[in-house]
């Protein structure tokens, strides 16, 4: 394979996705010439077009792809994408083709990268890494999961001597990386469709606990067990490095820091959830590593205004409140629902659920119907199928998950009357869930519930 520099042209097969479009943005940034397909038109894809990066939704091979030569043209696809004409002249006339892992890899080769590892918070913590390196002007560049609402995109580009990454476990495409640095804040079940167990799954996240060079700079949450020496962090208990004495005001959530050496009292900041406080805690312990004083990190902490889509919470006049969150899996559905019932123990909750993938609505029913049944009323959508096909899991339904619901005041609805069903129900918080295209029923909700928040 030729250095990545030698190519002017990339092409991105699925370029919508959240990884895909930050590698996307990277490329266009650097200055080559970036066009790619997706199946749907979306939000993401839009701003990129807004960008310059030319953007297809038809399976046909037009004269801008034919006009590619394979010389000087990479070709980028997500695992996700199983079968497409596009994807296969490609390959048919030798082009060289990767997946995303293996180009995001060869990136992080070059830098000192900083990996964040986990089935749950690798999305929040990445993305903590990444504002806290912007206030403090490191030259970084940052692949993210999410949408920062700090500078609004999932790809930033400040430099290049450190890059921060979201390290992906679906299909063990972690394995590609470089990391210099990593953290792993979670490896409980998930995507068993690839691993199979929890043991096998466990089993990747050693694996790429290995890739760290130094011990002193993997950094796991306490608890977890990966097979070689590293920093510990914890929330409420003591370790190398921790937080504690939480104290909510309002809004606000205060915190002391604790490193080997010394305490450092009083971060504050505005994102609900002790699970967040675990993710800010390794976020800080990165950063002062890397020579940061806290100062920096206490002022850039109190302004982190989160990712789009976890727990994005509006708080209208009218008393109602609308949080939104990507959580897919009934461990981070439980955090989500935890931290409302901490902040607003009184009031009514109505939560509005998709299921994402056949295959972990199999796995998780029960934790799904118990993690369901802990608000006041359930709308349940049709299962989101990704890359999956209904006709492989017969019998595999938001029906037969909502038998498993004890609450009784629940309903199946499809996508498109999920809308209409919501503003015929009475509550005080909604919450709409799930990491499929749930995401479309936002903008009208907010417009609904009254325009602007505060």
């Amino acid at each position: 394979m030729n250095n990545l520099e030698t190519y002017q042209n990339f092409y991105f097969v699925g370029i919508g996705g959240i990884g895909m479009s930050a590698l996307a943005r990277y490329f266009h940034a650097s200055g080559k010439n970036v066009s790619g397909y997706d199946k749907t038109n979306t939000k993401l894809t839009q701003t990129l077009m807004n960008e310059g990066i030319d953007i297809v939704f038809e399976d046909v091979i037009n004269e801008k792809i034919t006009s590619l030569q394979k010389e000087n043209t990479l070709v980028i696809y997500t695992p996700a994408i199983k079968k497409l004409e596009i994807l296969d002249y490609f390959n048919e006339n030798q082009f060289e083709v990767l997946k995303r892992a293996k180009v995001l890899g060869l990136i992080t080769e070059n830098t000192d990268c900083i990996a964040v590892a986990g089935t749950h918070g690798k999305t929040t913590t990445s993305t903590l890494v990444s504002h806290l390196c912007k206030e403090a002007d490191l030259p970084f560049s940052c692949f993210l999961g999410g949408i920062s609402e700090n500078f609004k995109s999932n790809f930033l580009f400040n430099g290049n001597q450190y890059s921060v990454v979201e390290a992906d476990e679906y299909d063990r495409s972690f394995l590609n990386l470089s990391p210099d640095w990593a953290v792993i804040t979670s490896t409980d079940a998930d995507h068993l469709d690839i691993y199979g167990d929890k043991n096998t799954i466990e089993e990747g996240f050693r694996q790429f606990a290995a890739l760290v060079p130094e011990d002193k700079q993997l950094f796991v949450r306490k608890g977890i067990e990966i097979g070689r020496a590293h920093k510990t962090y914890a929330v409420n208990e003591e370790a190398d490095y921790y937080s504690d004495n939480l104290r909510m005001d309002y809004d606000k959530i205060y915190f002391d820091f604790h490193t080997p050496t010394e305490t450092i009292k009083d971060f504050v900041w505005e994102i609900p959830g002790i699970h967040n406080v675990e993710n800010a805690t390794v976020a800080i312990v990165i950063l002062h590593n890397l020579g940061v004083d806290f100062e920096t990190l206490k002022k850039a902490i109190a302004n982190f205004k989160g990712i789009k889509r976890r727990y994005t919470k509006h708080i209208y006049p009218s008393g109602k409140i609308y949080i939104d969150d990507y959580a897919h899996h009934p461990t981070e559905i439980n955090a989500v629902v935890g931290s409302i019932k901490t902040f607003y123990p009184d009031k009514k909750l109505l939560v509005v659920f998709q299921p994402h993938l056949f295959s972990r609505t199999r796995d998780f029913a029960d934790g799904f119907a118990e993690s369901l049944s802990k608000g006041e009323e359930l709308i349940l959508l049709d299962i989101y199928p990704a890359r999956e096909l209904q006709e492989n899991f017969e019998g595999i339904t938001s029906d037969w998950l909502l038998e498993k619901v004890t609450l009784d005041k629940k309903e199946i609805s499809g996508l498109p009357e999920a809308f209409n069903k919501i503003k015929e129900k009475d509550f005080d918080i909604l919450l709409t869930v799930g990491a499929g295209n749930i995401d479309t029923l936002y903008d009208p909700i907010c417009e609904w519930l009254g325009g602007k928040y505060f």
